[in-house]
């Protein structure tokens, strides 16, 4: 086996693993980061790789709400109160990542992309799953999409931002920050999908326009197959979580958050 074939091999395999972590609360760019590098899969100094395939595990939450998006985008032609309330929340929750990704990207990558940060990150995430899951979802404010307002939006939004940190997931930051401004826990979820739609197509846009010419043909052939990996393994994921989510806690992810953060550090001391 040559070491091009070993390398798309490998691709594949870590587009699979985008595609099973991105929507649950355990960080996939923590996971590519890590497994990346116990595999020694080297992607570059761009880490372009990690960024697009994202996109693809997107990709699949758009085909799998296809007919409610498509209905957003009517009832914004129609002048519909609901298509038009809720796309104002996702802007204002866009922003914020837009602001913070554009400004400080190359250096988020330089200094955070490291299995150090990762570990410390999933450890904090799990504590903070913990405290909000403790809040009585009898409790919540806000029990449909429709009634979430531009202060929660921006909330989450903020929450986002976090998540630029490798090992925070984006999915769990928001949902949980959802959780925490009063959205019922299937909202939160449903909103951080729709959420994930703008943020991961800007990422993997602006980040493979920036640096497409550090790109050879090896890496567009490994990009496009982790790529179609990611798209795959999250059609099946993102309706299981939905099943999950409306009868279980986030818990147990937590739980795996904190025990794999700490396996982590553990194996770096020794």
């Amino acid at each position: 086996m040559t070491d091009g074939t070993l390398y798309l091999i490998k691709a594949f395999f870590l587009g699979i693993l985008e595609g099973l972590t991105e929507f649950l609360p355990v960080s996939s760019t923590g996971h590519l980061i890590l497994m990346g590098d116990w595999i020694n899969f080297n992607s570059g100094q761009a880490k372009v790789f990690e960024i697009i395939i994202q996109f693809g595990a997107i990709l699949a939450v758009i085909w799998i709400f296809r007919d409610k998006i498509a209905h957003i985008l009517f009832g914004l032609a129609e002048g519909d109160r609901f298509s038009w309330r809720f796309t104002r929340n996702i802007v204002i929750a866009f922003l914020p990542a837009v602001v913070i990704g554009t400004t400080f990207l190359r250096e988020i990558k330089d200094v955070l992309f490291r299995p150090s940060v990762v570990a410390v990150a999933l450890i904090v995430g799990g504590i903070i799953i913990l405290l909000v899951e403790r809040k009585p979802q009898g409790e919540v404010r806000t029990p449909h999409i429709g009634e979430v307002t531009w202060v929660q939006a921006l909330l989450i939004g903020l929450a986002q931002c976090v998540a630029m940190i490798p090992g925070t997931s984006r999915s769990g930051a928001t949902i949980i920050g959802g959780m925490a401004a009063g959205l019922k826990r299937t909202t939160a979820t449903e909103f951080s999908f729709f959420l994930a739609m703008p943020t991961m197509l800007g990422a993997a846009v602006y980040d493979g326009w920036k640096n497409h010419a550090l790109l050879t043909d090896n890496d567009m052939m490994a990009i496009s197959i982790g790529f179609l990996a990611a798209f795959l393994a999250a059609l099946v994921v993102v309706r299981a979580l939905m099943r999950f989510v409306a009868n279980h806690t986030f818990r147990v992810f937590a739980w795996y958050r904190i025990a794999l953060g700490l396996a982590i550090l553990a194996w770096m001391a020794f």
